[in-house]
């Protein structure tokens, strides 16, 4: 990677730049891939482990669709280029943002960061299988939370700091 496209920072915040961006993102894409490995060798699909009764299950399940199965009902292909697509030009406009992201920004910089490591952890998923692992259930009574996976959790809680940067006025010039 050319350092030198960071405008604004020394070589040595460039590296630092680089370094977080390995290890935030990285450390949301291997607690995904390997917590989905860990279903995918241990649960039969649709198999159900209660983990707090009456509220969290271990649900093994495939998402052929987006969030909360946008699109799930549309011809694998479509989905694919698609979703492939989306997820790709995500990841690269993220990581535009992040590199530009001044170091005062620390939270808003992570937060770029947790929504890359979730769109790149989904995207493996649906390289790998065509669509993507599930897991995690959280319900009440008969009201349930769409099932989740790790990747969607580091997406989630980056765009929740994203959007209190937002209301909070709390962007970089």
């Amino acid at each position: 990677m050319n350092l030198n496209l960071l405008p604004g920072f020394s070589r040595s915040m460039a590296i630092a730049k680089v370094v977080k961006l390995l290890m935030v993102s990285g450390s949301v894409i291997v607690l995904d891939q390997i917590s989905k490995m860990i279903i995918l060798r241990s649960m039969p699909m649709f198999e159900i482990f209660p983990v707090i009764p009456g509220f969290f299950n271990i649900t093994h399940i495939h998402n052929p669709g987006g969030a909360f199965g946008f699109m799930a009902g549309q011809g694998p292909e479509i989905r694919s280029l698609l979703f492939l697509a989306m997820s790709s030009l995500a990841a690269v406009t993220i990581v535009y943002f992040y590199l530009r992201t001044p170091a005062a920004y620390s939270w808003l910089s992570t937060a770029l960061l947790l929504i890359f490591g979730g769109a790149i952890g989904n995207m493996i998923d649906r390289f790998r299988f065509g669509e993507v692992v599930d897991f995690l259930d959280f319900y009440a009574g008969g009201y349930h939370w769409p099932a989740f996976n790790m990747a969607d959790s580091g997406i989630t809680v980056g765009m929740t700091i994203l959007v209190v940067h937002l209301l909070f006025n709390k962007m970089p010039e």
